[in-house]
């Protein structure tokens, strides 16, 4: 119950459950549509698949030459080892977009002829051929106009191996031969150049014409380089996948092939004519630089000419060791001097019992001899005088020998001393001689070394660029490729567009979304109430039924009347002895009839509510209580004074107002009377509710027709009197947002025992009595067609 209370005070405008039942059978209620939706598209699809020209692709895979494993030639490759052309970078980035560059797909395009497509004509639609046909088309002596030429030619197969060929261009003058048949072979003279048709080994296909199609080759190549893909398989691979897709997958297959072999030509030919440049240059600076070489050779020549000499080094060599040896010789003289004077000065100062010393002069000459014997008679008298004196004759002997050869002795030492000045004098000299040219040497090997620097640097220029020359002429010999084709162009089995399936499963997603797009659009857009099920889940208010649109609203029911509209009152009738089980026996049942806005229909329902309580053998009285917009005359013909003029009196009986209904033996109306000026404070008065209870006492039951609730307050000063109030909504003309209206009143309790009535319903799809409202009525036989789409 607590549950219960909650929901009640806050169902107000939203609502607090979806019920997805409800909400499928919004859709399912439609399924012949959604079945003949689904038929359609799957037929469409179908017609499609028939139709469409299929794509197939075609997908070849090649290696590129990185640069990061491997070296780029460029204009200065030759000189890497210098330092120079270090900064040329390539990779697979940079030469996967020349792969997609136009100028290679436009060269692909020319090499193929792919500007000129041959066509067969179907019944519905036109298909593309390639080399399987019997003809093939050239263009020889093409002029300016053929790449940029449109033109259509229609070559019609004839008996002989003959052919008519017929002009379809915007341009009528495109063939200039005034003939119309040709013969296989044949120059044909046209403004795009010369035209041969020649016959090819495909056998005839049972073909009558072939439509020759030319189109301007930036436009092809635009269109192939459009659909060109080059995508290399991973970041960190070198290996680039290349595909394209064509409805002729030879055609695929043939530009792909062409165009990896023209990417390979274009850069052997940058590598050639950079190696050609290359070539071009070494020759001429070696014309050059042997030029200068032999100006400095000559300039060698003349140098060692005017120095005589052969080589400075070796000669300055030779006069270093000459002039050392000189010195040496030198100082040994000047010794062999000394030792020479030191002996002279001996001899004199010596006497005949002093040695001389021996050894001391190198000479070869007789001095050394004389010494030697000179010490001899010294030692032979010194001997002597060991036993003698010096008068001894023998002693006296031997100082006279000592004597005299002291005198020979040092006559030769003078002679040698007179030698050795003179071969110091000559070593001098020489020394001289030697010393003057060591010292002219530097500035010789300088000027030398200036003339050899320049031979040397022009001699290593000439052979490094002999060097270079050979390295050239190799590239030239053995250009590789940029790319080594890993897998040749191949177009797939299956086409990739259509897709059988996926344009299948589409219709069929597009079967069932565009009637559920139609339905959900209309009931998102449609934002009145249609049925019963738009009220579930949206008010807690008693639905006593839904009355089916009327035929002729202006016609009461009557007791023989089987319409639908007749039963579903009827129906109400029931239901509203359920609402009023609480009022007790001996009093009228008070039933107030009102709605939101006017023209919803409750003064319909309220007078043939009236009558069918009427046909039931009870007295009923029906009260025009809208006294503001009385309607009652629209259906019954009544009196103009009524009910204002019983409340705006004192002295009338209202029974001076009642009329009696002629067609009725029980139904007595009590008009609206004349339209007050204060119709609010009629309705104040007591009178009202003395009416009431003076009525309540005469009748079984009373229908009051009321004024709309959203409008005025006349309905409200007046509920206290009902019994039930009949609230009346119309379909597809009360907004679903106006229920929050009647919640507000059935929540606060201003309008008592409430109860909902559906008006002007669609009578094939509300929910009454099991078989239908008009059970018992002729049932309208209609063609299966009209039965599938109702």
């Amino acid at each position: 119950m607590q549950q219960q209370d909650f929901y009640n005070d806050d169902i107000v405008d939203k609502i607090e459950d979806l019920n997805f039942r409800e909400q499928l059978n919004k859709y399912i209620i439609h399924w012949r549509w959604f079945l003949l939706s689904i038929v359609i598209c799957l037929i469409i699809a179908f017609l499609y698949l028939r139709y469409t020209t299929p794509i197939y692709e075609a997908t070849a895979t090649i290696l590129v030459k990185d640069e990061k494993k491997g070296g780029m030639l460029s204009e200065l490759s030759a000189f890497s080892d210098l330092g120079l052309g270090g900064g040329s970078v390539n990779n697979v980035d940079n030469e996967i977009e020349i792969l997609r560059s136009r100028t290679i797909v436009e060269s692909t395009v020319k090499k193929l002829n792919l500007n000129i497509a041959l066509v067969i004509e179907g019944n519905v639609v036109d298909r593309d051929v390639y080399k399987d046909v019997p003809i093939s088309v050239n263009f020889i002596g093409k002029t300016d106009l053929f790449n940029n030429a449109t033109a259509v030619l229609k070559c019609i197969f004839l008996k002989n191996d003959t052919f008519e060929l017929t002009n379809e261009s915007e341009d009528k003058n495109v063939i200039l031969s005034t003939k119309k048949a040709f013969k296989y072979g044949e120059k044909i003279p046209t403004t795009l150049g010369i035209l041969i048709i020649n016959k090819t080994d495909v056998i005839e296909d049972n073909y009558k014409a072939i439509r020759i199609l030319l189109n301007p080759v930036e436009n092809v190549a635009e269109s192939y380089k459009n659909r060109l893909k080059v995508e290399p398989i991973s970041k960190t691979s070198s290996v680039v996948n290349i595909s394209i897709s064509d409805p002729v997958k030879k055609r695929a297959e043939a530009f792909l092939d062409n165009m990896i072999q023209i990417y390979n030509e274009d850069a052997a030919q940058d590598k050639n004519f950079i190696s050609e440049n290359t070539s071009k240059f070494i020759a001429g600076r070696l014309a050059l630089i042997a030029q200068e070489l032999d100006g400095v050779e000559q300039d060698v020549e003349s140098f060692k000419k005017s120095n005589r000499l052969t080589d400075i080094e070796s000669e300055a060599k030779l006069f270093i060791e000459g002039s050392n040896e000189y010195d040496k010789k030198g100082v040994e003289t000047e010794i062999q001097l000394n030792v020479v004077s030191s002996l002279l000065e001996f001899i004199k100062k010596s006497t005949n019992s002093d040695l001389l010393p021996t050894n001391l002069i190198t000479d070869s000459g007789d001095a050394g001899g004389l010494i030697s014997s000179y010490n001899q008679l010294v030692l032979d008298r010194n001997r002597i005088l060991k036993s003698a004196t010096t008068e001894n004759p023998s002693v006296i002997k031997l100082d006279q020998q000592i004597s005299s050869l002291k005198l020979n002795m040092a006559a030769s030492l003078k002679r040698l001393q007179s030698n050795l000045q003179i071969q110091n004098r000559d070593i001098k000299n020489q020394e001289g001689i030697l010393n003057s040219k060591i010292g002219k040497i530097p500035v010789q090997e300088r000027q030398f070394r200036v003339i050899a620097r320049q031979q040397k640097v022009k001699e290593e220029l000439y052979l490094y660029l002999l060097q270079k020359r050979e390295e050239t002429a190799i590239s030239l010999a053995a250009t590789e490729p940029n790319a080594r084709v890993i897998d040749v162009a191949k177009g797939g089995k299956f086409p990739v567009s259509p897709k059988k399936k996926v344009i299948y499963l589409a219709g069929l997603l597009f079967g069932l979304l565009i009637p559920f797009g139609i339905i959900y659009a209309d009931d998102l857009l449609d934002t009145k109430i249609k049925s019963k099920l738009d009220l579930e889940g949206k008010t807690q208010i008693p639905f006593i039924g839904d009355i089916p649109t009327s035929k002729d609203i202006g016609e009461l029911i009557k007791s023989e009347s089987r319409t639908s509209s007749a039963e579903a009152i009827r129906i109400v009738r029931t239901n509203l002895e359920f609402m009023l089980n609480k009022v007790p026996d001996g009093v009228a049942k008070t039933i107030f009839v009102t709605s939101t806005f006017p023209s919803e229909g409750k003064t319909f329902i309220s007078v043939n509510l009236a009558a069918t309580f009427a046909l039931s053998g009870r007295r009923v009285l029906l009260i025009g209580m809208d006294i503001r917009n009385p309607k009652f005359g629209e259906y019954i013909n009544l009196p103009a004074l009524g009910l204002t003029n019983y409340l705006s009196s004192s002295d009338n009986d209202v029974e001076n107002f009642i009329i009696k209904h002629p067609g009725y033996e029980n139904f007595f109306i009590l008009p609206s009377g004349i339209v007050p000026p204060n119709p609010a404070e009629l309705l104040m008065s007591k009178k009202v509710d003395q009416l009431f209870e003076t009525l309540k006492k005469d009748y079984d039951y009373i229908i009051v027709d009321t004024a709309p609730v959203s409008l005025v307050t006349d309905t409200l000063l007046i509920a206290k009197n009902a019994d039930t109030f009949v609230y009346v909504m119309r379909a597809n003309v009360l907004e679903k947002r106006m229920i929050s209206i009647a919640n507000t009143f059935h929540r606060e309790k201003k309008l008592p025992n409430m109860c909902i009535l559906l008006n002007d319903t669609n009578s094939s799809s509300v929910y009454a009595y099991g078989y239908g409202y008009g059970y018992g009525s002729t049932i309208e036989k209609k063609p299966w067609y009209k039965k599938f789409f109702s």
